[in-house]
């Protein structure tokens, strides 16, 4: 039996069932909300290691429990919505939520997922003896020292591109919005430059990638983000 915890929070009884009947097949333990209240009940009292959330609840909105959750808890939250437009998916990432998936989906496309959040689970636990020092297939970033490497050899990177690749690997495998990485990168006061931010992470893959045009590390989600992959 797989030892992660999964917290279901679905209305929807045949969706709900769907989720949990592909959880069991692959031997990972859930447990279940049928709305917001109730999936922050469950959250609080079982500490969930990942939690797959419907923005369409009967009580509260998911993007409402989002930030409940997020106000005491980092646990993994993949959104399933049936909210498609651009602007929901940005405003579920802002709020805290790691992933989006609209439905209708497969469950091959929901267990890879899930897969995704299981090795960035596994990779926290593994480096938390030297969380000073992060791997990702041929890149390495000595946090202590300021410095990256790709291959052994070391990266020539701006502090720029260096804080960006820095926020990227922090949060490998996670969706970060436009929005978010420049707040982060370059503060509050940021005045929302997409187009600016683009040049940067331009810059940045051609320093990391083989290809840029066929990125293996930075994933660019049009219209949203980016995300740092977990290479193997």
């Amino acid at each position: 039996m797989n030892k992660i915890l999964i917290l279901v929070v679905e209305d929807d009884t045949s969706v709900r069932n769907l989720m949990t009947t592909a959880l069991k097949i692959h031997d990972y333990r859930y447990i279940t909300a049928s709305n917001g209240e109730n999936a922050i009940m469950e959250a609080s009292t079982h500490n969930p290691d990942i939690i797959m959330l419907d923005l369409g609840l009967p009580d509260i909105d998911g993007v409402e429990v989002i930030k409940r959750i997020r106000s005491w808890s980092d646990t993994p939250i993949i959104v399933i919505s049936a909210r498609n437009e651009d602007s929901d998916k940005i405003g579920a990432l802002d709020s805290g939520a790691d992933d989006y998936l609209t439905k209708p989906f497969s469950v091959e496309e929901l267990l890879a997922r899930l897969r995704v959040i299981t090795r960035r689970l596994s990779a926290i636990k593994d480096s938390a003896a030297s969380d000073s020092v992060f791997i990702n297939g041929g890149l390495k970033i000595d946090f202590a020292a300021g410095c990256a490497f790709m291959g052994g050899e070391e990266l020539h990177l701006t502090p720029i591109e260096y804080k960006l690749l820095c926020l990227m690997a922090r949060n490998v495998g996670k969706v970060l919005t436009h929005s978010f990485i420049m707040q982060n990168v370059w503060g509050a006061n940021w005045n929302n430059d997409v187009a600016s931010l683009r040049v940067f992470m331009a810059t940045l893959r051609k320093k990391i990638e083989k290809n840029p045009n066929s990125p293996q590390y930075i994933q660019t989600h049009v219209g949203i983000g980016y995300r740092m992959l977990k290479v193997e």
